[in-house]
C-alpha cells in the first residue's frame, strides 16, 4: 500500500483512494460482518462511548498530579518536550496525533534507521529489548506502561477507546496486508487481547489475529474482561514493552 508523503508526515488527511481499494474493503467487510452478530450494536457503541468520556476525563483529572510529577522526572533526566507526540493510524486509515510520555532520548526517532538491524519483532513492528534511546525513567515508565497515561487525552477525543486494537504507525501500515487492515475496522484503544497475551513474544500475525478475535467478539462483557485483566497484567511487567 502506498501511502503519500504528507500523510506519513501526519500533514494530510488519508482519502479512501489513497488505500488500495481490497485493503479498505476488509476493513469494511469485517465491520458490516460484525453487525448482525451484535443485536444492540448501536446501544454497546453508545456505553462504550460514554465509558471512554466519562473514564478518560475523571482520569486526567483524579492523576493530573501524578502526570505533573511524571513530565517532571522526565524533564529533570534528559532535554526535550515530557509527551511525546506521534502520528498513529486509526479507524478507516485516518491518522491522528498520538500522545505517549517520551521515554527516550529527544531525537530518538532520527537514530530509528540506525537500528532497524537489530529489531527484535517480526512483521512490520520495530522493538529492540535493550534499545539504547531509553532513559532511566522512561525504563521505568515502560515497565508498567505509565507511558501511556497521554492518550486518555486521545481517548476523550475520540480518537481512541480504552479497549481496541494499538494504533500503529503510518510505516507500518504501509506494509500491512489485506488481513492486517481488517484491524483498522474500529476504533484503536489502549489494550486488547493481545496486551493480556503476553505482548511482547506474540508473534505479528497472532497479534492480528486476536484484535480480529476481539472485532467480532466485542461486547461490554469482553470489555469489562479485558480491561481488569490489563490492570493484572500492568502490574506484574508481564510482556512489557
Amino acid at each position: 500500500m502506498n501511502i503519500p508523503p504528507a500523510y506519513i508526515d501526519g500533514t494530510t488527511a488519508l482519502k479512501t483512494e489513497d488505500c488500495e481499494k481490497p485493503a479498505v474493503q476488509t476493513a469494511q467487510n469485517i465491520q458490516i460482518a460484525q453487525k448482525p452478530k451484535l443485536k444492540n450494536l448501536r446501544v454497546y457503541l453508545f456505553m462504550k462511548r460514554s465509558f471512554d468520556i466519562i473514564a478518560s476525563l475523571l482520569g486526567l483529572i483524579i492523576l493530573s498530579p501524578f502526570i505533573l510529577a511524571v513530565a517532571a522526572a522526565i524533564r529533570m533526566e534528559s532535554k526535550g518536550k515530557a509527551i511525546y507526540t506521534q502520528t498513529r493510524i486509526g479507524k478507516d486509515c485516518k491518522p491522528f496525533k498520538f500522545y505517549k510520555f517520551r521515554s527516550m532520548h529527544d531525537g530518538a526517532e532520527k537514530k530509528r534507521a540506525e537500528l532497524l538491524h537489530l529489531n527484535e519483532r517480526d512483521g512490520p513492528v520495530f522493538k529492540i529489548d535493550k534499545d539504547p534511546r531509553i532513559t532511566k525513567v522512561g525504563k521505568f515508565i515502560r515497565n508498567y506502561s505509565i507511558d501511556e497515561l497521554p492518550q486518555l487525552i486521545n481517548i476523550f477525543k475520540g480518537e481512541m477507546s480504552f479497549i481496541g486494537p494499538r494504533p500503529p504507525l503510518p510505516c507500518e501500515v504501509e506494509q500491512y496486508s489485506n488481513f492486517h487492515m481488517g484491524r483498522l475496522a474500529i476504533r484503536g484503544g489502549l489494550t486488547c487481547f493481545w496486551q493480556i497475551s503476553g505482548r511482547k513474544n506474540v508473534l505479528f500475525d497472532d497479534w492480528v489475529k486476536m484484535d480480529i478475535r476481539y472485532i467480532e467478539e466485542m461486547s461490554l462483557l469482553t470489555d469489562v474482561k479485558i480491561f481488569f485483566k490489563t490492570f493484572k497484567v500492568v502490574l506484574s511487567k508481564k510482556g512489557a514493552c
